[in-house]
């Protein structure tokens, strides 16, 4: 499957058509301004919580182009930091998304390496507990499965079913034709017409 086309659209793109469980919760956010938007495949890691090596485990595990998505468990402990970051960017990760917190944001800025999370925090964890890879995970209060395709920007992260993810993308394009069509002083008309339909 082609990825890379489901970069075409936001996360505001896609929603209405799929549903608010698909959208992580607005504690998961971008980690640094500007950040541009990531797509791919989720590589799932389900944490002991203060433990990362499943995680670092997964940098090296996960197929070039992969989003990493961590449920982590915790909130006290960093799971990446700027060292882990640049080998997976390396690696040809596109992101990642952790349920949890980093730290070493300065750096990770400074390289690009796109990381959304719910902040950040100065203790790294121990690498002790060995664990099964991309297995179902929650993250962000919703259901996220191995292979399910990420879109994550400054507007939020959407996860998409990789079982309709051909006939979401196809159904989003035809939406936003529809609405570049339509020009906004057509669409601006429509929507005084519907507001004023509840108030007769």
């Amino acid at each position: 499957m082609d990825y890379k086309k489901f970069a075409k659209f936001s996360p505001c793109d896609y929603a209405g058509l799929i549903k608010r469980d698909s959208f992580m919760d607005a504690g998961i956010k971008e980690l640094w301004n500007e950040i541009p938007r990531i797509v791919g495949p989720a590589f799932t890691v389900n944490m002991v919580p203060g433990d990362n090596l499943a995680l670092h485990r997964a940098i090296y595990e996960a197929p070039k182009g992969s989003v990493i998505v961590a449920q982590t468990n915790s909130m006290d402990y960093a799971v990446s930091g700027g060292n882990v970051c640049a080998i997976a960017q390396g690696l040809g990760i596109s992101g990642f998304i952790i349920d949890g917190v980093v730290r070493d944001i300065g750096e990770v800025k400074q390289m690009k390496f796109p990381i959304f999370g719910r902040g950040v925090h100065p203790m790294p964890g121990v690498k002790k507990a060995v664990v099964p890879l991309n297995t179902p995970i929650v993250a962000g209060g919703i259901a996220v499965n191995p292979g399910d395709i990420i879109v994550a920007d400054e507007e939020g992260v959407a996860v998409i079913s990789k079982d309709r993810a051909e006939e979401i993308y196809q159904d989003t394009k035809m939406k936003m034709d529809e609405e570049a069509a339509m020009g906004f002083e057509k669409w601006a008309q429509n929507h005084r017409k519907k507001i004023d339909s509840f108030y007769k």
